[in-house]
């Protein structure tokens, strides 16, 4: 077995935040007048202006939130946008998710989540979808947000794993797979909603679900 360990991005990798995100903002705003990747799209853009420097991650839900409502011309209060942040653990897993997780413990590997939250948050989906993961680093942890290389650092620092060791499973190409790919870790892209790859960008393997990732790593 090449590599030792699996580290993920959670949200759009593991967990389907699209939807997510989409039931989240419906519920605490209402009517939005877009969705699906258009949605998804804007929320991005809001969110990474947001992470330029650290804050808890629930404020930057509810700053994104705000924003997004306001160049969309809705009016909503910042209770609204709360509502919207304590909703991360409802998000739903990906079908294939829990699976492939037990199946690769299964197999070996050590298995740890690199997430851009808050620790109650990524507790909170981690026991409301069951999933089966070794250790997790937070930005709440390392005070920064990804593309910042210090969640890798400090998941090294941790468990002593070695970079060739270390195979980086993520669906954002801009928090993930170019800072891993900076930093000679390998990655996998999930392309869970079709998107072009970047020309900048050279995942050692791409797949468009877990499941074929499961049978990449054969």
């Amino acid at each position: 077995m090449r590599y030792r360990y699996l580290t993920f991005d959670c949200y759009g990798t593991l967990i389907d935040w699209r939807s997510g995100i989409e039931a989240g903002l419906r519920s605490a705003f209402g009517e939005l007048g877009l969705g699906g990747q258009e949605l998804l799209n804007a929320y991005v853009e809001a969110e990474k202006r947001q992470e330029s420097t650290y804050m808890k991650y629930r404020e930057v839900l509810v700053r994104t939130a705000l924003s997004m409502a306001g160049s969309l011309g809705v009016s909503v209060s910042r209770g609204a946008a709360e509502r919207f942040a304590a909703s991360v653990p409802s998000w739903p897993a990906f079908p294939d998710t829990g699976r492939f997780l037990r199946e690769i413990g299964s197999r070996g590997y050590k298995r740890y989540i690199l997430s851009n939250v808050d620790n109650d948050l990524l507790e909170g989906t981690i026991r409301k979808n069951n999933l089966e993961v070794d250790g997790y680093v937070t930005a709440e942890e390392v005070g920064s947000y990804k593309p910042n290389p210090g969640h890798w650092k400090e998941f090294m620092l941790r468990t002593g794993a070695k970079k060739e060791e270390v195979l980086h499973v993520a669906q954002s190409v801009f928090h993930d797979i170019i800072p891993t790919q900076q930093m000679k870790i390998s990655g996998a892209w999930v392309n869970r909603y079709h998107e072009a790859l970047p020309p900048d960008a050279f995942p050692l393997m791409i797949s468009d679900s877990l499941k074929s990732l499961g049978e990449l790593l054969q």
